[in-house]
């Protein structure tokens, strides 16, 4: 018998407004439009329809049927054991940098957003899956560039890219040949960026990375868990880096400074706060103009953005009016 049932919000309003996926998952026409999914759905303990988020497999095959439905990708596959990321939280990072290349060119709070293909993204670290580019890509039509260290990764995005028209003229993929460098044999010379992006991995041990994941998995249980699976999946170099994320990051920033003036907005997800301390100060030394930190609400989780941008007001007022072509009401 289920438990009494959950009331649920219509919306998830801790989630960007222009995120699509705001409201529950509507199983029913999910389905519809990728079978295999329903396999997978079945009655949870407060008689919804749910998957099993414990289970990789359902994970992934949630997250085929959400890209086909939303983001027209009919053909999406990630190698077995790799980060299959969770969609909505990927959606908010995309909609938030778009409000911030909007910024500078609205004083209202509807802010006009930029799109098409002349808005040029970087996405460090872009893994198999090319969640990120796919997203800017379909909803504002955004040219992405995506750096990797894993050329096995790099092949699985490619096909990725490949195997959907849809994205196939607005995403490429470099490889990384010294994992040491963020930006250096990304970006080229006389290149130009609008901003960047990056999920950093979080953790500073693969100890701490199944620590993790093992803590989570009994928060979806609501019991013990004999084996450690890692339902989101994902790869050492995804997961965990010596000196964990807040190293990691500072690294970023402090790479970023020799690209000063390739790149207008510089961003990074942090999802620990107290990793906030050593970023900003790392920021500080190398001279960013302008510093921004964006809360992001998922769950029962905040995570955040920080953004930093090293030009002028006078620079980033020649930038939108030189580089940016906005999307004009009839």
């Amino acid at each position: 018998m289920a438990e009494k049932k959950k009331k649920h919000p219509k919306v998830k309003l801790e989630l960007h407004p222009r995120n699509q996926h705001r409201g529950r998952y509507d199983f029913k026409t999910l389905i519809e439009g990728t079978p295999a999914l329903k396999e997978f759905v079945s009655l949870n303990k407060f008689g919804d329809e749910s998957i099993d988020f414990f289970n990789p497999k359902s994970v992934k095959a949630l997250n085929k049927s959400l890209l086909k439905h939303f983001y027209k990708i009919d053909n999406w596959e990630i190698p077995e054991g790799y980060l299959c990321p969770p969609i909505p939280g990927r959606a908010d990072y995309i909609h938030h940098i778009a409000d911030l290349l909007g910024y500078s060119n609205s004083q209202s709070e509807d802010r006009e957003v930029p799109v098409g293909n002349d808005i040029k993204c970087l996405d460090v670290g872009i893994g198999a899956n090319c969640v990120y580019p796919i997203m800017g890509a379909i909803e504002y039509g955004w040219f992405f560039i995506g750096s990797e260290i894993d050329q096995k990764a790099i092949d699985a995005a490619n096909k990725n890219i490949e195997n959907n028209d849809v994205i196939k003229d607005l995403v490429q993929v470099r490889l990384q040949k010294n994992p040491s460098d963020i930006f250096k044999g990304i970006i080229r010379a006389n290149e130009q960026f609008d901003i960047t992006i990056c999920n950093p991995p979080f953790h500073a041990s693969a100890k701490e990375a199944a620590q993790a994941s093992t803590r989570k998995l009994i928060n979806l249980k609501g019991e013990r868990v004999k084996e450690k699976v890692l339902n989101f999946g994902g790869q050492n170099t995804e997961l965990w880096t010596k000196g964990g994320e807040e190293t990691f990051v500072r690294n970023i920033v402090i790479q970023s400074a020799k690209h000063a003036m390739q790149c207008f907005w510089f961003t990074t997800l942090i999802s620990k706060k107290e990793s906030l301390r050593g970023v900003y100060r790392a920021l500080n030394k190398v001279g960013a103009r302008e510093v921004k930190t964006i809360e992001m609400g998922q769950g029962n989780k905040i995570s955040r953005i920080v953004a930093w941008t090293f030009l002028t007001k006078q620079q980033q007022d020649y930038w939108v009016r030189s580089r940016w072509h906005f999307e004009q009401e009839n």
